[in-house]
């Protein structure tokens, strides 16, 4: 019988299993922790100790970590001050982390709660409880540990054996019995995908072409029942999917690789092939599909001295080319006394995308063209043209100078050199030009 002198203690009991497994039974572990801590609760019941009804459960979750709803309204209970004391079956069902186990007797101590273990029978009111709490705390997280340790030997002795340990499914192959099985379809894509990329040596070229005829990544059903569906291909997948040693039949560990108890799709030479043009600098990859001729402000950059066009020209020196532009007129040996002169290119081509890349993020041209593209598309949101236009931005670098080209030309009408840098004159049918191409953008111009 509780003694009426004594002031009415609130306790609340917090319960955890790591696993889901048997949590389905009509008594489980959760029902087994919450049965004791409710007699130690109810042997206390003369110093005023009371059962609160909240049920503060969390199965199937780790101790390793603090994200568990059970555990967050406990939590919230004791911050809106209605309980005393937290009552668990075992120190570690709280808790395996000592840094984590700090943090919870902080927020209990800023709030008067009290912690009791019912089997270690342990209260942190005292000193010598907190110190043998904390003892046994450090034990459980080495325990921890260990087990982590056990489990990632096992895992690379797996691995070094060739054995697939689980996880996203690579494209061209199915999970059958824990391991991996070759689906004949998706081997044809996989093996398409390496040889297209020695044909065209152009990841860019690549992905815009996987996209063109449909193929995705891979659909597959998790351990779970869950469908995952494919999504269209991007630059960094094409990547991944290239340098996955898994296709030349090997199972990858950290930096070592080791022969897999799979077939393989890829054979070396064709391997070797990818590899060899991948460790190529993509920008000498890139100059050779384009003319080295190639100008991007031709027809568009004038002289502010002379006002005639400024044409592109090149010179050698030491067998390295130099691309200028310079006035037309001054070619043609008249203005030779002209403040501007020769432009270098590069300079002058890299201020120019520059203006245009700060461009495309002010809200005021977002809005525009948002509305430019409603005209087109009544049904396209500011989130859908504001993505488009921030998408251009990253791979800018990527797009072919023909296209870079075009995208300049329907944005700038003119751009004026003078001695004090340049003036740019936007065209005001700019951005409704690039708003039509807004719904179709990613798939024509952007390859990743």
């Amino acid at each position: 019988m509780s003694d009426p002198t004594k002031p009415r203690t609130r306790c609340a009991i917090y319960t955890r299993k790591s696993s889901d497994e048997g949590l389905e039974q009509e008594y489980n572990s959760l029902d087994a922790q919450r049965d004791a801590s409710e007699a130690y609760i109810a042997s206390q019941r003369h110093e005023g100790w009371v059962l609160l009804p909240d049920l503060y459960d969390d199965g199937g979750f780790s101790g390793g970590n603090m994200n568990r709803p059970g555990l967050k309204r406990l939590l919230a209970d004791i911050a809106a001050k209605k309980i005393d004391i937290v009552v668990v079956y075992k120190i570690d069902r709280l808790t395996r982390s000592l840094l984590d186990f700090a943090q919870l007797i902080g927020a209990f101590d800023q709030h008067n709660v009290c912690f009791v273990s019912v089997t270690q029978q342990f209260n942190t009111t005292t000193p010598m409880g907190r110190l043998i709490l904390n003892i046994l705390l450090s034990f459980a997280q080495f325990e921890r540990e260990l087990t982590g340790e056990r489990i990632r030997d096992k895992f690379a002795a797996s691995k070094k054996k060739g054995m697939w340990m689980g996880g996203c499914p690579p494209l061209g192959y199915d999970i059958r019995d824990r391991k991996l099985i070759i689906n004949p379809r998706e081997a044809e894509i996989v093996k398409k995908i390496f040889l297209r990329f020695i044909t065209l040596q152009s990841i860019t070229m690549l992905v815009r072409e996987l996209r063109l005829q449909g193929i995705t990544s891979k659909t597959y059903v998790t351990q779970t029942g869950k469908q995952r569906y494919g999504t269209a291909m991007c630059k960094n997948q094409i990547y991944r999917l290239l340098g996955n040693r898994i296709y030349l039949g090997e199972i990858p560990h950290k930096d070592q690789s080791y022969p897999g108890q799979h077939q393989a799709i890829i054979d070396r030479e064709i391997w070797d092939q990818v590899h060899d043009i991948l460790t190529t600098s993509p920008r000498a990859s890139g100059r050779k599909t384009v003319a080295k001729e190639f100008a991007l402000l031709k027809g568009i950059v004038h002289c502010g001295g002379c006002g005639s066009p400024m044409t592109p020209v090149h010179t050698l020196r030491n067998g390295k080319r130099y691309r200028y532009y310079k006035p037309s007129q001054q070619l043609r040996g008249g203005c030779e006394d002209c403040p501007i002169g020769s432009v270098a290119a590069g300079e002058l081509e890299s201020i120019v995308v520059a203006q245009l890349r700060e461009l495309f993020t002010t809200p005021d041209i977002v809005i525009k063209t948002w509305k430019a593209a409603q005209t087109q598309d009544p049904k396209i949101t500011e989130k859908e043209v504001r993505q488009a236009l921030r998408d251009i931005d990253p791979v800018w670098s990527e797009l072919f100078p023909a296209e870079q080209a075009r995208i300049l030309n329907l944005l700038i009408e003119r751009i004026t050199v003078v001695t004090t840098g340049i003036d740019i004159k936007f065209r005001n049918s700019g951005l409704e030009a690039i708003a039509r191409d807004l719904t179709g953008y990613q798939q024509r111009l952007i390859a990743a």
